[in-house]
């Protein structure tokens, strides 16, 4: 069992591969990298040193020994005596097991990501039952709790990577950046969380690691209203008022009142206008943005946990909390509409002060429903033509506001794009794990591990399947499919209710099957064309209204349903 988080335990792993490289040299591949180290069971005659190289890159055939950045490569030298099994793993690395660290586990040893395993002075063959990785996981971590596929095949190729490394990132009990540092951060956390409740559904690990933070905060600006982001999921997620009341004080704090303004926006002083405000990371996927010290994006996360908070606090009948910050919220919404909008451009500009539009000044306010509606078409457009002008963390944000926004044809080209700016360009690449940045070359010490670089884990289901939770613990979803260029999609979701099956095809019209568990109703919102005039639920006519370019169903549905449009 874990001693922080939740139990992580060591699952016994065949390779895939098997192949003589050299002379006396052998390369396994395990077909993926995971966490973990390595099992050997040599014959009984075995004598004599044997080295062992384990890493997550290749060059030329052979384990990079000299990989770029925090890419892991370790060498051990190791003695076989016979048939005594080895575990094989390096030891401890410094970078990752300093005290601001999470511990892994005694019981599971020093774990390292690796794919590739190098044998040299193995005796005769490597027989494929005389070798294992045990591979480290959440000891609850069900991978087939969750199923997505499309007509496109290189999206399904990008949500099996990212679905895949929601689960390989569960390693150390609790969710941290990556194999670096192995610590915390509150945005890191609330992607994994995300990630992991459409992936297989699980909330106590996101539980475990708001209790890590809470007690050990980092220093970004907008991390810490990332665990007001953390702390809301949990409530749509699960409805637990209990917990919910249990953590709800430390949640006021992340407010950060101590910044505010009389106009109620946050202000930065000279050390967080040059440090703590963080916009995006790395630095160099910022867009240019210039830093004053009135800054649109924290000032945007400002009131989206404002928003989150008024909500919060109206669940737990706070109301004198709910008037408080409905005042707040307001006054600052005004100012923040007044100080950073440009009417003449329809953008918002980096902060108070400067006439620069990065994406991130346009983006965080489309995500978090903060742009007035006649200008969001436009916004949404001008973010899709300036194209993944932001990190891998950042483009969680994006792809929100252009699905939220009818810009799904934008979004999903944006993760598929033929660049090195893509899901597409980590899958061309031979990733099997997210990255922590796009390429080597904008974050040249990034970890290959880094499960915030996996949105679409979270966003293929909850935009192109299209459900989310409409009230909390799923006691209401909506199901808003969005299309892109697709021509079907179908999938399942975990809910604390039970599995949500969705299916749909376009043709001529619009066609989707959906099964809902017990204690589930779903408002339903179907894209409509000039073909859509009117809706069949179960072969029969249902009332629907149409509202930007959706045809929403007056009744909500549950149980199992057909529900197609109508020319």
């Amino acid at each position: 069992m874990s001693v922080i988080g939740a139990p992580v335990s060591l699952t016994a792993q065949p390779p895939v591969q098997i192949t003589k490289v050299a002379d006396n040299v052998i390369l396994v591949d395990f077909g993926r990298v995971a966490f973990g180290n390595l099992q050997l069971m040599p014959p009984a005659n075995a004598d004599g040193k044997i080295v062992v190289r384990l890493g997550e890159a290749l060059s030329e055939g052979r384990i990079n020994r000299k990989p770029p950045g925090s890419v892991r490569y370790a060498e051990v030298e190791t003695e076989l005596k016979g048939a005594d099994p080895l575990v094989v793993a390096p030891p401890a690395n410094s970078g990752n097991t300093r005290p601001a660290a999470v511990p892994t586990p005694a019981t599971l040893g020093v774990v390292l990501p690796f794919r590739w395993v190098e044998i040299e002075g193995w005796p005769g063959e490597l027989d494929p039952a005389q070798i294992r990785r045990n591979a480290a996981f959440a000891s609850n971590w069900d991978a087939n709790a969750a199923t997505f596929k499309s007509s496109d095949d290189t999206l399904n190729q990008i949500w099996d990577l990212c679905h895949y490394s929601i689960g390989a990132t569960t390693f150390a009990g609790i969710y941290v950046d990556g194999d670096r540092e192995r610590v915390p951060y509150e945005a890191d956390a609330y992607l994994s969380q995300l990630g992991r409740y459409y992936s297989d559904g699980d909330v106590q690990m996101a539980r475990d690691t708001f209790d890590w933070l809470s007690a050990h905060p980092t220093w970004p600006t907008e991390w810490a209203p990332h665990l007001i982001f953390i702390a809301y999921a949990d409530w749509m997620q699960t409805g637990d008022a209990d917990w919910l009341a249990a953590h709800y004080d430390a949640l006021k704090s992340k407010l950060q009142f101590d910044r505010a303004r009389v106009d109620e926006l946050l202000g930065s002083n000279e050390a967080q206008v040059k440090h703590d405000d963080l916009v995006d990371w790395p630095a160099g996927e910022r867009d240019g943005y210039v830093f004053t010290p009135l800054n649109t994006v924290v000032n945007a996360f400002h009131l989206r946990a404002l928003d989150l908070m008024i909500k919060l606090a109206s669940a737990l009948h706070k109301d004198d909390d709910v008037k408080d910050f409905s005042a707040r919220r307001t006054t600052a919404y005004a100012a923040f509409q007044a100080k950073f909008f440009d009417q003449e451009s329809g953008l918002y500009h980096d902060g108070e002060g400067t006439g620069h539009a990065s994406v991130h000044a346009n983006l965080f306010p489309l995500a978090f429903g903060l742009v007035p509606d006649q200008y969001r078409a436009h916004i949404a457009a001008w973010l899709g033509e300036r194209g993944m002008a932001c990190s891998v963390y950042a483009a969680q944000y994006l792809l929100e506001g252009l699905f939220e926004n009818n810009g799904d044809n934008q979004a999903m080209a944006l993760m598929t794009a033929p660049t090195d700016r893509s899901w597409k360009h980590m899958l061309d690449s031979g990733a099997t794990i997210t990255w922590e940045a796009w390429d080597q070359r904008f974050k040249p010490n990034q970890d290959w591990n880094h499960a915030w670089g996996a949105a679409p884990a979270n966003i293929l289901p909850r935009y192109v399947l299209g459900a989310q939770p409409l009230e909390p613990g799923w006691s209401q979803a909506i199901i808003r499919p969005c299309l892109g260029p697709l021509k079907s999609a179908e999938g399942k979701i975990p809910t604390p209710r039970g599995p949500i099956s969705i299916g749909w095809e376009k043709d001529k019209t619009f066609k989707l099957t959906l099964q809902l568990p017990s204690g589930v109703s779903a408002q339903v919102q179907l894209p409509a064309d000039e073909n859509s005039k009117s809706v069949l639920v179960n072969g029969k006519p249902a009332s629907a209204q149409l509202k930007n370019q959706r045809l929403i169903l007056n009744e909500s549905v549950s149980g199992t349903a057909i529900i197609e449009t109508q020319p």
